[in-house]
């Protein structure tokens, strides 16, 4: 499983669809954050993340612009393109999320 940064990965809970931005991968470990939560960041895997069920949701970043800035603002990263863009073969621009794939399970 090849793993880039900027692709969206969920899990379904038990109560609700979780959306994860990769952040950072190196050679053995992949750093994910919490899209509706920026604070919340992990490490894990790429074959604990394929076994625990997390599935690719988009390769396109997702880009908050209601984002609220912090008292001490590191250097921001900046997008590679504008978060308006819309990109037809996901049908949404950057700063839309991702519509959650959930799996057909009653059929």
């Amino acid at each position: 499983m090849e793993i880039h940064t900027g692709e969206i990965y969920g899990k379904q809970t038990a109560t609700k669809f979780v959306m994860y931005n990769v952040l950072k991968v190196s050679k053995s470990i992949v750093t994910l954050q919490n899209i509706d939560n920026p604070l919340s960041l992990f490490e894990t895997t790429a074959q604990k993340l394929s076994t625990s069920g997390y599935v690719r949701i988009s390769q396109t970043p997702y880009i908050d612009l209601q984002a609220s800035t912090p008292k001490k603002r590191k250097a921001a990263r900046k997008p590679t393109r504008c978060p308006l863009t819309f990109d037809f073969l996901e049908d949404r621009a950057d700063s839309q999320r991702p519509a959650p794939i959930l799996p057909d399970l009653f059929n």
